[in-house]
């Protein structure tokens, strides 16, 4: 495990220094219970390699860890019957509100009139075709 940060929580928690709740453990992933329990089985799966955030996923990386996404949403999807769907997120630095340092993808299982609200906005308003036009170029000029 070279490839892992001393300092880091998940890190820790990778070689067992800080306890889990594992749900899901193999030589690519580990996937634990999050204590914050936004809902019953809310998971994080985090990458056995030290990775900040998707910003420096390489491809490889992408290939290596992401592939578990399906059967780890399953796998908690079926656990409970009363599970009707799960909002699988991920925040990318500080102002996406990301806590740890290190990749990490929520699994939150969702339940009909639980009553959690995820808030987004709509500025669609705001935009002519031309704002559209220029953000799709600009975006599209990266690759």
């Amino acid at each position: 495990m070279a490839e892992l940060d001393k300092d880091c929580l998940f890190c820790k928690i990778i070689r067992g220094e800080v306890p889990s709740y594992t749900i899901f453990e193999n030589d690519d992933v580990k996937a634990f219970l999050d204590l914050s329990q936004v809902n019953p089985g809310h998971t994080l799966m985090v990458p056995k390699k030290h990775i900040a955030n998707f910003f420096d996923y390489t491809a490889d990386d992408a290939q290596r860890f992401l592939k578990y996404i399906p059967a780890i949403a399953n796998a908690i999807k079926n656990y409970d019957p009363k599970i009707t769907g799960m909002n699988i997120s991920t925040n990318n630095g500080a102002s996406a509100n990301q806590v740890v340092m290190h990749s990490h993808i929520h699994f939150v299982p969702r339940f009909e009139g639980d009553g959690l609200k995820i808030v987004t906005r709509n500025n669609e308003a705001n935009y002519t075709e031309a704002d559209y036009q220029k953000i799709a170029e600009q975006i599209k000029a990266q690759f």
